[in-house]
């Protein structure tokens, strides 16, 4: 039988690389489009070389394309080459404050990109599921107008209309988003359109923070792995306002790829979704530091910084009613232990590689 080809943009990146081991593992045609540009926006530590690497060594089957996605006509032709079952756009420049300093890359890249790719599946294969990973920060800074209660260690919602977190019917509109955020936001909002306009099967995944351990974590992406690995490394990790009790809600990227793959099997035209892991699998950077702290055996080294980064959450957990709603057969499977566990260990493991 042939295997079914999938398309997979930000190949080497965290979820990319997710998405394309456990999609191999289920005998489908690998496609990485990456071009390392992520270490173009962050430096060296943003590289994702070696998972790239990892990915050819370990996948049969996977084929890399070199490419990135603001090449139009590049990507016009590569998607009529494969003529792929399934699309999963991951590829952006992701970082909150990164945006600022680049504003045409940031655009080019998150709107632009996206549109890119839109147009070459309604082109090339209008009928495969085309599943683009969004973002949380859509929705701006208008979390923070939810009435709050401060507790020891981390804000929460003080509103019984969000007990089980953000739904995604919240608004999108009238807040300030960051430069990345409003980049998102046009990448996202035609996603929907290509969906609902042309009645092609898309989603927006719009995650909270994902994470894992093949997570190349910088400070300006990448919340748990940079924590953790500071915490390894004895270097000092800046918290930036809120008093440290800001709540991210984190998902393992194999859980992603889980969800990933259930659209996939039954796809619906421009729906959203909320990703993320929940009020579960919620937790403040002070609470992140103490179970940092619990598995290294090392004391959290950082510095308070009494000012928020512009338009950040002070608390955001997903409500994930409507991902399960909709498909039933998907949950978290990965509890908050679990991924600091793993998260650990990985860099354990790359950090010793590189001191041997």
């Amino acid at each position: 039988m042939k295997s079914r080809k999938i398309l997979v943009t930000g190949s080497s990146g965290l979820i990319g690389s997710e998405v394309c081991v456990y999609f191999g593992k289920r005998g489908f045609e690998i496609h990485g489009l990456d071009n390392n540009q992520r270490a173009v926006f962050f430096g060296p530590s943003g590289d994702t070389r070696w998972n790239q690497k990892r990915l050819s060594e370990t996948i049969s089957g996977f084929t890399h394309h070199e490419l990135d996605i603001r090449d139009r006509e590049g990507v016009l032709k590569l998607v009529a080459e494969i003529r792929p079952e399934v699309i999963v756009h991951t590829a952006a420049q992701p970082s909150h404050d990164r945006a600022a300093a680049i504003p045409f890359d940031d655009f080019d890249t998150n709107a632009v990109g996206t549109l890119n790719m839109l147009e070459a599946a309604r082109r090339a294969c209008p009928e495969s599921p085309f599943i683009h990973m969004s973002t949380n920060k859509v929705y701006g800074d208008l979390p923070n107008t939810i009435q709050l209660k401060e507790l020891k260690t981390r804000w929460d919602y003080d509103d019984p209309r969000y007990k089980n977190g953000i739904p995604e019917t919240f608004s999108i509109d009238q807040s300030k988003h960051s430069l990345f955020g409003a980049s998102k936001v046009a990448g996202d909002v035609m996603v929907q359109e290509y969906g609902r306009y042309f009645s092609m099967p898309t989603c927006c995944l719009r995650g909270g923070c994902l994470t894992g351990p093949n997570h190349s974590g910088v400070e300006l992406h990448g919340f748990l792995s940079y924590l953790i690995k500071c915490n390894l490394e004895g270097r000092q990790y800046k918290v930036y306002g809120y008093k440290g009790k800001q709540v991210r809600d984190n998902i393992h990227s194999e859980d992603v790829a889980a969800f990933i793959h259930e659209f996939s099997k039954s796809p619906r035209c421009g729906e959203v979704y909320n990703l993320g892991g929940g009020k579960g699998n919620a937790c403040s950077v002070l609470e992140a530091f103490e179970k940092a702290e619990a598995l290294s055996g090392q004391s959290q080294k950082y510095v308070y910084v009494d000012e928020n980064r512009i338009g950040d959450h002070i608390c955001y957990y997903s409500d994930l009613s409507k991902m399960k709603r909709h498909y039933p057969s998907w949950d978290i499977t990965k509890s908050l232990d679990d991924i600091f566990k793993e998260i650990v260990t990985a860099w354990k493991k790359r950090l010793n590689s590189v001191s041997a």
